[in-house]
């Protein structure tokens, strides 16, 4: 693999890793190894801390691509906790709220979620990286501040159950979206749909275009190799403009 001339490589994120943390471990490694002080390094998309899965990394002139890269679509499978709402619509902040869940069955979960199909208008979360007025709105948030988030158009492609646990009230789905999808929304709004309320409780990026989770490599295989590459003042080159 030639990281100088460029890749694009397929991580699976781990928990509570954010994907700066990705990009910074990868670029941290093949300065490291090649000897140099700057690479280019980036990502594709984020994801949560709070998620784990798919997160593509370009280097060196790989890099010019994310662009289009960005743009492809994303698979997720997210469980869905019914009957209750966190201000963050995942784990990271504690319930806020409950509600009856006794009206809930399979058959109202399939027939709602067909109502999330095609073009969508989804409000961001508060807790999101979302900008206003130049500040990440979670910055607001974690502070205790309000703002007002626009609405952005997004596309689901598919949706479906793969699990419904009654007894738990945890439901489990499988998304097919557009960029700009944010799954922790898609829970709090079908929560509002099933007059239940929801968040996550755990999610997984499986693919991202082409580049499934079970071909994404772990960071013990990428440091292994990485030690095989050899150092660039070792190299019979003197190009090494590009990074």
């Amino acid at each position: 693999m030639d990281f100088v001339e460029g890749e694009i490589i397929g991580f699976d994120k781990p928990y509570r890793w954010t994907s700066f943390d990705v990009v910074g471990k990868v670029r941290w490694l093949l300065c490291h190894q090649l000897g140099v002080k700057k690479l280019k390094v980036g990502h594709t998309g984020t994801l949560d801390p709070l998620a784990t899965g798919v997160v593509v990394v370009c280097t060196g002139k790989k890099t010019r691509e994310i662009d289009q890269l960005q743009n492809h679509v994303k698979e997720y499978v997210a469980t869905l906790q019914l009957g209750a709402t966190t201000p963050s619509f995942d784990l990271e902040k504690p319930i806020d709220a409950t509600y009856p869940t006794s009206h809930i069955t399979r058959e109202l979960i399939d027939r709602t979620l067909k109502e999330f199909l095609g073009e969508q208008w989804q409000v961001p979360p508060m807790f999101s990286a979302v900008k206003v007025d130049g500040k990440r709105a979670y910055k607001l948030a974690r502070k205790g501040e309000e703002a007002e988030l626009k609405p952005k158009k997004l596309v689901i492609d598919q949706i479906e159950a793969l699990d419904f646990d009654k007894e738990q009230m945890q439901l489990v789905i499988r998304v097919v979206c557009s960029k700009g999808t944010y799954i922790r929304a898609l829970a709090r709004d079908i929560g509002k749909k099933l007059q239940s309320g929801a968040h996550l409780t755990a999610l997984r990026r499986t693919r991202v275009g082409d580049i499934r989770v079970e071909d994404c490599m772990d960071f013990a295989r990428f440091e292994a190799i990485v030690r095989e590459i050899t150092p660039l003042d070792k190299r019979n080159t003197d190009d090494i403009k590009q990074i």
